[in-house]
């Protein structure tokens, strides 16, 4: 028994391994599409991107033909003209022979890229000589085609997957494009939709024959999803209007739902220009450019001290631990003394409650409760550490969950912070004061500080501030509809905000006043320093607003943050009661205040940041026309129209 074991089973696994093997080689063909085979050759068929549109259905980003060159090296025949060559696609020997040697180092059997986004006119001319030139062939793509001159940060941009990527994700071959940045970037594998694919049999020869197995393994391009955004494209378009000559960010968010109504960021530049064979020219200027970063979006990325719009938060906290209530009453002379030679100094003077600490934006209020919340507790370690929690409940000092792929953190310092600060201790609430007022180590975004007044306006909860508001045939995420409760209790909520209420009414923003509509707003002033060869030089503030409206039923929270523009009611705040008109009302009866916002120019300020080195809240200045005279703009494309390229039949592939 024992001797003829053996021999069975070497009998029995080489039987099952020659069955295999016929099954994999006659049985199985798609084996042979997966191997590297010569004799099969796929041809990919592009579906068009899905089309991007704003809150109220109007056009933003649609699509135009493009066709790339291929080359597969191995196919180029030695007798090719390319002087000729060259000639008919305007680029030079140097040129033809460098692409080819990148094809070659790519693979010398397989199609890359050869000249992409070739326009209507210069195909035309190519594909009347193409049989001509063996090796090379055209591929036919979909670029965007957009329909507006803004919002550029939001939609990001379409470029060519690089080979990291492709030996990520094996979805992606060489000269694919993929989006970046914006919701090009977040929504890329519902935008993008399916490529089809062909499987082409050659004969020795090379020669193609005939689509492989009649077509048995082909699938059929599946087009990319529609998507709706949360913007509202004619506040994007004025707030951009509106931030001319300006620097820094605007974000307006409608509280009960936390879509994203505008997010305006400055300088910024026409999405247009990174479409066609110029994009890679210009985006390297725009990615170069150090001194504007028009690629920097100061709404999500900008972390500045909030200044006084941080004393509502300052409040609440007080009212929520009991150290203060609606009465507590606090003397101010300009300003109150809180240590040894130490005077915080403050515009107002006299007695002030929380409802006129608000309006008149009173230090020594909001100071003072500061220090009663922090000296509550024995351990002031302890102390900062609920006090951190409350303002982190408002989504401070965490990244937001929203669905755009870049953001910052902000910062809620903790007793950690202090630590590391003062490892031998010695620190107390007259330490760290100037928390109170949205200075010290507090730091927050444009979208934070919208966040908080969005939560404000609902009086203790928010929703994730998100950008997407419909996908074609499919729900938006769950997260965008969960209800996220502060940790302050609601009642403390209306004293606040009838403060706020009247601060249009009687406070610092008198004048910004718009008839019919109740808005509630903070004027915010935040101190700004830079290092000037290495001193830690004073200069001039930045301008904040945040508000709310209307103040009953609230429709559209909106935070303004302009660098360098001085007193919060001077810039910021004429612009957040115009973004605020045109939203509710569609029109603006402040016609004073939009002449002054669209001629005040901060450039020259600007300009005096020449020489400085290490600004951590100073990123740039206003795109020039310098550069606006080097940034190539993109010849006319023929549109390619939707449905000729969309597919209604079934898909056949899976998604990776």
């Amino acid at each position: 028994m024992r001797k003829i074991l053996l021999p069975s089973l070497i009998i029995i696994a080489a039987s099952l391994l020659v069955i295999r093997i016929f099954y994999l080689q006659i049985i199985d063909d798609s084996f042979k599409l997966k191997s590297d085979n010569n004799a099969i050759k796929k041809a990919y068929d592009y579906p068009e991107r899905g089309y991007i549109y704003d809150r109220n259905g109007k056009l933003l980003v649609a699509n135009q033909a493009s066709y790339d060159i291929m080359v597969i090296p191995r196919d180029i025949k030695k007798d090719l003209n390319v002087a000729e060559f060259c000639a008919l696609l305007n680029i030079t020997k140097e040129e033809y022979y460098k692409r080819v040697a990148k094809a070659k180092v790519y693979s010398p059997r397989l199609p890359s890229v050869f000249l992409s986004q070739l326009n209507k006119s210069e195909f035309a001319a190519f594909q009347e000589k193409i049989r001509k030139y063996e090796g090379f062939y055209f591929q036919k793509r979909s670029l965007r085609d957009y329909e507006v001159d803004y919002g550029a940060n939001i939609f990001g941009f379409i470029t060519q997957v690089n080979d990291k990527l492709i030996s990520q994700n094996p979805y992606y071959n060489s000269g694919d494009l993929i989006g970046k940045q914006g919701v090009e970037e977040s929504y890329e594998e519902i935008l993008r939709g399916i490529k089809g694919v062909k499987y082409i049999q050659k004969d020795k020869y090379n020669r193609e024959i005939g689509s492989y197995k009649d077509g048995k393994y082909d699938t059929i391009a599946v087009a990319g999803e529609d998507i709706n955004l949360t913007i509202d494209a004619e506040l994007q378009k004025y707030g951009e209007e509106l931030m001319i000559n300006k620097r820094g960010g605007i974000v307006a968010i409608e509280p009960k739902s936390g879509e994203i109504l505008a997010l305006v960021t400055a300088p910024s530049y026409d999405p247009g220009i990174l479409v066609g064979r110029q994009r890679s020219k210009n985006y390297t200027l725009l990615y170069h450019d150090s001194i504007a970063k028009p690629l920097y979006d100061r709404g999500l990325l900008a972390e500045y001290p909030p200044g006084s719009p941080f004393k509502i938060l300052t409040g609440l906290v007080a009212l929520q631990e009991g150290v203060v209530n609606e009465q507590t009453t606090f003397m101010c002379h300009h300003g109150f003394s809180y240590g040894r030679g130490r005077f915080m100094k403050c515009h107002g003077s006299g007695p002030h409650q929380l409802h006129n600490g608000i309006y008149n934006s009173c230090n020594t209020y909001f100071a003072q409760a500061y220090m009663l919340t922090i000296n509550k507790f024995a351990n002031p370690g302890q102390a900062v550490d609920v006090w951190s929690n409350h303002v982190k409940s408002f989504g401070l000092g965490q990244f937001m969950g929203y669905d755009l792929p870049t953001g910052k953190k902000g910062n809620i310092p903790t007793s950690k912070t202090y630590k590391k600060i003062y490892p031998n201790g010695g620190w107390r609430s007259t330490t760290i004061v100037s928390n109170s007022i949205g200075q010290g180590e507090v730091l927050m975004t444009p979208i934070q500080l919208a966040n908080m007044m969005a939560t404000v306006a609902n009086q203790g909860y928010y929703y994730t501030p998100h950008i997407i508001k419909k996908i074609e045939g499919k729900n938006i995420d769950a997260k965008f509809t969960t209800k996220h409760e502060t940790t302050i209790d609601k009642k403390y909520f209306p004293p606040v905000i009838s403060g706020l209420f009247d601060v249009y009414n009687k406070g610092t923003a008198y004048a910004l006043r718009v008839e019919g509509i109740d808005i509630c707003g903070k004027t915010g002033t935040a101190e700004n320093y830079a290092k000037i060869n290495g001193v830690r030089t004073k200069l001039k503030d930045h301008s904040i607003f945040v508000a709310f409206a209307p103040k009953d039923n609230p429709k559209i929270a909106i935070a303004i943050m302009i660098e360098n523009g001085g007193f919060g009611a001077t810039v910021a705040g004429p612009i957040a009661s115009l973004m605020i008109e045109k939203y509710l009302k569609k029109k603006i009866s402040r016609t004073d205040l939009e002449v002054r916002v669209l001629n005040k120019s901060l450039i020259s300020e600007y300009a005096k940041l020449g020489g400085i080195k290490e600004a951590s809240a100073i990123e740039s200045t206003p795109m020039d026309s310098v550069l606006r005279a080097k940034i190539v703009t993109p010849k006319t494309v023929v549109k390619t129209p939707k449905e000729e390229i969309k597919k209604t039949a079934v898909d056949t592939t899976k998604k990776n």
